[in-house]
């Protein structure tokens, strides 16, 4: 399967599955103690979708819906859900999503997401 066909397979409707070691990564991202908390409970669903080569990235939980609209390698601007300003990018590698952040300190982070061999979202 070629790449281009790997990144089109991450489009479409993502159900939550498991979140290990999300607290771990919200916790090194300076996220505090009472929204990792509140992060436990949610049950994201993820919307991915693309058009005229602009991908959106729509988060639903009970709560809140955000949506990132971004270009391949394009830097974008965001606010995140727990207020922090960041920049970031996204590349697609390797028939991988890969989003690197860096917040207001230069402190980076980076999120893979892919579509493994049992058609499962993987982040």
């Amino acid at each position: 399967m070629t790449m281009s066909n790997n990144i089109e397979r991450l489009k479409g409707t993502w159900d939550y599955v498991n979140g290990d070691n999300n607290d771990e990564y919200l916790k090194e991202l300076g996220v505090g103690m009472m929204e990792r908390m509140m992060a436990k409970g949610l049950k994201p669903q993820l919307i991915i979708s693309e058009k005229d080569g602009k991908w959106t990235l729509c988060t639903k939980t009970i709560f809140k819906t955000i949506t990132l609209e971004f270009t391949p390698d394009v830097e974008y601007e965001e606010t995140t859900p727990d207020g922090r300003q960041i920049k970031g990018i996204v590349r697609f590698e390797d028939g991988k999503w890969i989003q690197k952040m860096r917040n207001q300190t230069n402190k980076e982070s980076m999120i893979t997401r892919w579509v493994d061999t049992n058609d499962q979202l993987r982040i």
